[in-house]
C-alpha cells in the first residue's frame, strides 16, 4: 500500500510539473530547446518524487527548479542532516548534473 501511494504521488508530481513547466516566471523555456525543457521537467519530477518518498523530508516544503540539468533546492529544513539528505537525494537522480542547495537551516 505504501509503495502504491509513493508511485501515485510520483505520477501526480510528474503530471503537475509537466503542466506547470512553462508557467514558472523564473524559468525561461523559450531559450531552451523543447527536448531540454522536457528533460528538465522530468528531472524536476524525479527529484520531487525522491524527496516525497523519504519519510524525513516528505513533509517539508522544498521547491525544486531545474535548468539544463542543474537542480536548485530552496526552502527550509530543521537540521544540517536534512540539508545534506535533500542534496544527496537530488544528486542521486539520473540526469542531474549539478545541485545548488539553497535550503535554509531553521532548527
Amino acid at each position: 500500500m505504501n509503495r502504491k501511494l509513493v508511485l501515485s504521488a510520483m505520477l501526480f508530481v510528474a503530471v503537475l510539473a509537466a503542466g506547470c513547466a512553462g508557467m514558472d516566471g523564473r524559468q525561461d523555456t523559450s531559450q531552451k530547446s523543447a527536448g531540454q525543457a522536457v528533460d528538465d521537467t522530468v528531472i524536476t519530477s524525479k527529484v520531487k518524487a525522491a524527496l516525497l518518498a523519504d519519510p524525513d523530508i516528505a513533509g517539508l516544503k522544498i521547491n525544486v527548479d531545474t535548468a539544463k540539468g542543474k537542480v536548485t533546492l530552496k526552502g527550509e529544513v530543521k537540521s544540517l542532516a536534512l540539508w545534506r539528505k535533500a542534496e544527496s537525494l537530488a544528486r542521486g537522480v539520473e540526469g542531474v548534473k549539478e545541485v545548488s542547495n539553497q535550503l535554509v537551516i531553521t532548527g
